[in-house]
């Protein structure tokens, strides 16, 4: 990592310097708190001028005001950076250039892409707020994307061993189902097609043309498999059916850990949880369905809601924080937008074990698929009803 750029004078740090404080044009910038300080500030207050100047209600501390606007503290931003720095110094797309002749720092670039993926807006839009043109966001943002694909995988796997037994004992402290490993949920990517790709494959049930997105989360709603490229025209059971983690669970390689022994002497194998949308199976429990349950059931069925709600708040929280996600996309490249979905989902992640903390406001208020009505998926395997049983048999009341 290069060294540090030595402070400039005028920057002495002051008793209000964590409140945000508007220069007139041509002023010095005001202080730097301490947690604000990196290898290059100056765009974050050209940015952050611009965006008051033009009626930005960001909040008044400066702290806060970077996370509204890059969904990250300024040391989980450092962080990012340092992932893609050498991908960004030695193979920089061509013509990056801002309009005072100097070369983007790699600062500038991370901000440019990730306010991109933040808040939707057009590359038109944020490249004003970054003082550069249309396509030096579209090259920014996809080297970024790019390289963040290939170095930032880390922050998405299938836990191990010794991790996996710390979440299935999070989630039965919590809720009470033993070896429980997760919740799965989906969501529609929404989009335009031109007229030659608008073929009926890429229309979903809601009649928008959609990308599906299927993710698995942990205890503190971590990604710990997604998948995603597949039409929104699949129904949720299908998409499920044609992943890798599908293929995984059938043949014994994925939620094969240490079996449990319920009081009854009844074994209770790994599984995650999901709606009804979703098949009844081994290692995937659903709800009891009909109005005269007993009470075993219905406390198993107000059980696993609690959990399997893990997935639906994350991908609110993935959507609500890479509005770009929920916002209808624009003729995207199909071929593209699958590494667009990750990154934001390894994003979400790295938020997560940075210990970092979102605004309050950032989360969806609603559902995140709204507009779809809920499917129902009928299947149910006999292996998967008696382990559901024993489950709702184990529980206490």
């Amino acid at each position: 990592m290069a060294p540090a750029k030595k402070s400039k004078k005028g920057k002495r740090k002051s008793k209000d310097s964590g409140k945000l404080k508007i220069t007139k044009p041509g002023g010095a910038p005001p202080p730097l708190p301490p947690e604000l300080r990196s290898l290059d500030t100056e765009w974050w207050y050209t940015f952050l001028h611009k965006r008051t100047e033009s009626g930005d209600a960001a909040p008044s501390d400066e702290g806060e005001a970077f996370r509204y606007f890059f969904r990250t503290s300024r040391p989980t931003f450092d962080y990012i950076c340092s992932i893609v720095r050498e991908d960004l110094i030695s193979r920089p797309p061509s013509g990056l250039i801002n309009i005072e002749g100097r070369l983007l720092s790699v600062e500038k670039q991370v901000a440019i892409a990730m306010r991109r993926l933040a808040s939707g807006d057009s590359q038109v839009s944020v490249g004003a707020a970054f003082g550069v043109g249309q396509s030096t966001v579209s090259q920014v943002t996809w080297r970024f994307i790019e390289s963040m694909e290939e170095r930032a995988r880390h922050h998405l796997v299938w836990p191990g061993p010794e991790k996996m037994k710390q979440i299935k004992s999070k989630f039965e402290f919590d809720y009470g189902l033993p070896n429980c490993c997760g919740a799965i949920d989906a969501t529609h990517i929404i989009m335009t097609l031109p007229a030659v790709d608008s073929s009926e494959d890429w229309c979903d049930s809601a009649k928008n043309y959609s990308m599906f997105l299927q993710g698995i989360v942990d205890d503190e709603m971590r990604f710990i498999d997604i998948v995603t490229g597949w039409p929104g025209s699949m129904t949720f059971s299908q998409l499920l059916k044609f992943s890798g983690f599908f293929t995984l669970c059938e043949v014994g390689e994925r939620l094969d850990g240490p079996v449990k022994v319920s009081a009854e002497n009844g074994e209770i194998k790994e599984f995650i949880v999901g709606d009804i949308c979703y098949p009844l199976l081994p290692w995937l429990m659903t709800p009891y369905e009909g109005e005269s349950l007993s009470v075993p059931m219905a406390n198993f069925n107000a059980k696993q809601k609690a959990a399997r709600m893990l997935g639906t708040r994350a991908l609110s929280r993935l959507k609500g924080s890479w509005r770009i996600l929920n916002k209808v996309m624009w003729r995207p490249d199909k071929n593209k937008l699958p590494s667009i979905i990750l990154v934001c989902c390894l994003l979400h992640n790295i938020i997560i074990d940075s210990k970092d903390e979102l605004l309050p406001n950032v989360q969806l208020p609603d559902h995140h698929d709204t507009g779809y009505t809920e499917e129902n998926c009928e299947q149910v395997d006999s292996n998967g009803k008696v382990m559901r049983d024993i489950i709702a048999a184990h529980l206490p009341s």
